[in-house]
């Protein structure tokens, strides 16, 4: 059989690569096109900052954006310091042995659980074991859980990213191993790790199943962590799925996509400002 060039294997290499990407780009583009192109004719500056009326039908969805705002912050809180604290201690310090792959296998399938099941499980540890209802903060913890995972993989991939020269060298000038991770591993592995706390951000602002299942519905503001409230998310899911209102829905994801799209071009920004600024 005739061997084909390399030429051509490039070639359709590259064709089919090109190709891959643009149906990629073009998926994402008709999606946010479609949203937007139907719900930012809704969109109004009473229409974020007033409350929802007639259970939706009318009035606008400042509730909802706050609880987008707290709920993902509460998870934020509990889950950054787990994630990375898991990350450095299994990268820094121990060894491979069976346990380290064990935890790294754990962490591995509770990323691919679905997140109804997660939903199910904060709902019967923390709002009904523990009792502290469909509240702010029992979404928070449900989504913490639900996050670290990702935090903690990306986190420790970013750590072992960093050139062991670097610890060589701290350790040579007579730093601690705990001196060598604060002041050079994470540093440096911040980017990957700011990444990885982007996934979860989206994760959580978008996340609906284990968010109705422990925060509640509710569209009054919250006073406290105890206080149940909406996200945008279950707003436009109750939305669309009661029939209240398909107009205020797409608004609804409008503002939900747009306020996906303006964190991760932030947090991108940032991370290029400060890779920028370590180079100088």
């Amino acid at each position: 059989m005739k061997r084909i060039p390399p030429k051509y294997t490039q070639i359709a290499a590259v064709a089919i690569l090109g190709t891959a990407t643009l149906f990629t780009l073009a998926v994402l583009v008709f999606v946010v096109f479609f949203v937007l192109e139907k719900g930012l004719r809704v969109v109004s500056w009473s229409f974020l900052f007033s409350n929802p009326r007639d259970m939706g039908r009318a009035g606008g969805i400042f509730p909802t954006l706050v609880g987008s705002v707290l709920l993902p912050l509460v998870a934020l809180v509990i889950a950054v310091p787990l994630g990375v604290g898991t990350a450095v201690y299994l990268t820094e310090y121990t060894r491979e042995t069976r346990l380290t792959r064990l935890i790294r296998f754990g962490t591995d399938c509770l990323a691919g659980i679905p997140s109804i099941i997660f939903g199910l499980f904060g709902f019967i540890l923390f709002v009904t074991m523990l009792g502290m209802g469909w509240s702010l903060l029992s979404g928070g913890l449900t989504l913490a859980i639900m996050i670290l995972p990702t935090i903690i993989r990306t986190s420790e991939e970013a750590i072992l990213a960093v050139p062991h020269s670097y610890r060589e060298v701290s350790f040579s000038l007579g730093a601690t191993r705990w001196e060598t991770v604060a002041k050079v591993v994470l540093p440096n592995a911040l980017p990957g790790i700011v990444t990885g706390v982007m996934l979860g951000i989206g994760r959580a602002i978008g996340e609906t199943a284990a968010v109705i299942f422990t925060a509640g519905s509710s569209l009054r503001l919250p006073n406290s962590l105890f206080d149940p409230v909406r996200t945008m998310s279950v707003h436009f899911y109750i939305l669309a799925r009661e029939g209240i209102s398909a107009e205020y829905a797409y608004g609804t994801a409008a503002v939900l996509v747009l306020s996906v799209l303006t964190v991760n071009l932030a947090a991108y920004w940032t991370m290029h400002r400060v890779i920028a600024r370590r180079q100088r």
